[in-house]
């Protein structure tokens, strides 16, 4: 059996709406695509995020920076609780094979920063703008490069539709 790639969904717990939702959307194209999800497992962009991958089907892992599970989100399939504290953010960096970074907090900069050093794909969805992160404005932009990383995957025909501003 071949292990379902890891993506990881990076941002703060104290999201905005349009973040929120940004990561409920990048949440459920992992999921669609088959792909599985590692992230800090609590609130805010993680939530969401969470949220959207279990809703299309997915595996979410959730590494809590505290040692009680029951902090986790309630999307999480899979709750690690590292009792790291932000040391944690190295771990996911480590983890996942590609990184989304969604918002501008200074955890999530830090994990982007890991990321990055260790040679890792990060995609700044109207996030952070850092030498060697890839910006993207739309759900296609991260879609293609997903598929370019992990080869074409099943969508379950697309469970979203691309927002027009």
């Amino acid at each position: 059996m071949t292990a379902k790639p890891l993506v990881g969904v990076i941002g703060i717990t104290e999201a905005k709406d349009q973040e929120r939702q940004m990561a409920f959307e990048v949440g459920k194209l992992i999921g669609a695509m088959g792909l599985s999800l590692v992230c800090g497992g609590l609130g805010g962009v993680m939530e969401e995020a969470s949220r959207g991958c279990s809703q299309a089907g997915g595996i979410v892992i959730g590494l809590l920076p505290g040692d009680d599970a029951k902090a986790a989100n309630d999307y999480v399939t899979y709750v690690i609780p590292t009792n790291l504290g932000h040391s944690r953010n190295t771990l996911i960096a480590h983890a996942a094979g590609l990184l989304v970074s969604i918002g501008t907090g200074y955890g999530t900069l830090s994990e982007v920063a890991i990321a990055l050093k260790l040679g890792k794909k990060v995609l700044s969805y109207r996030s952070w703008d850092v030498q060697g992160v890839i910006p993207c404005q739309t759900l296609q932009e991260i879609q293609n490069i997903l598929t370019e990383s992990y080869g074409d995957r099943s969508t379950k025909s697309l469970l979203f539709e691309e927002k027009k501003s």
